[in-house]
């Protein structure tokens, strides 16, 4: 799959994660209710604890990379579904150490987006906007590079980072298919156990 590659190349702006930058929010976007497209299937990530819909049953990739000017390693899951030839929907879950938590979201949040930005210079912002998902501190952004869209939202809980993305070629794009699969994550409360 050609576009796998490209999405992996997004995966640059995890390694920024921690860098603070600025940014600014324009408003939180609505987000109304969508007719399900058809075929969709429930997803569980177990290592993340969480659940959305995919078009078809994802590519788990499951890697550590090396942080060592932080000093740590970074766990991360990625699920990858296509939709066809031209449209590939992403669910990245990223493990960070225990000392970034939520109090470093927005920091954490706008660090992810410079990060993906920088990544490539061809990188073109269209919008981001914090937001609350949830009570989580959240960010929508919207990129495009060349003839490709890529759009998502990243979540923080806890030490966790939730990236949900669609990438597609501009003519491809499907808004209504989009919401359905951001609107789509569930996080999952931990079961507690009686012994």
């Amino acid at each position: 799959m050609y576009l796998r590659g490209k999405i992996m190349g997004w995966m640059g702006g995890l390694l920024c994660l921690l860098s603070p930058m600025t940014a600014e929010s324009n408003g939180t976007p609505s987000m109304s209710a969508q007719t399900i497209p058809s075929g969709w299937k429930e997803f569980h990530s177990t290592p993340g604890n969480c659940s959305m819909m995919f078009p078809v049953e994802p590519e788990h990739i499951s890697e550590k990379m090396a942080m060592p000017n932080e000093g740590f390693e970074l766990k991360y899951d990625a699920y990858i579904s296509a939709a066809d030839q031209q449209t590939v929907f992403m669910l990245l879950v990223a493990q960070y150490p225990d000392f970034v938590d939520e109090s470093y979201a927005q920091m954490s949040l706008e660090g992810f987006l410079n990060g993906i930005l920088t990544h490539n210079p061809g990188n073109q912002l269209l919008f981001a906007d914090l937001l609350l998902v949830d009570g989580h501190e959240a960010l929508d952004f919207f990129i495009r590079t060349g003839n490709v869209y890529f759009k998502g939202r990243a979540v923080m809980v806890k030490n966790s980072m939730y990236l949900m993305a669609m990438e597609c070629e501009i003519p491809k794009y499907d808004e209504v298919r989009y919401k359905h699969f951001v609107n789509s994550f569930k996080i999952h409360a931990v079961q507690k156990t009686s012994h």
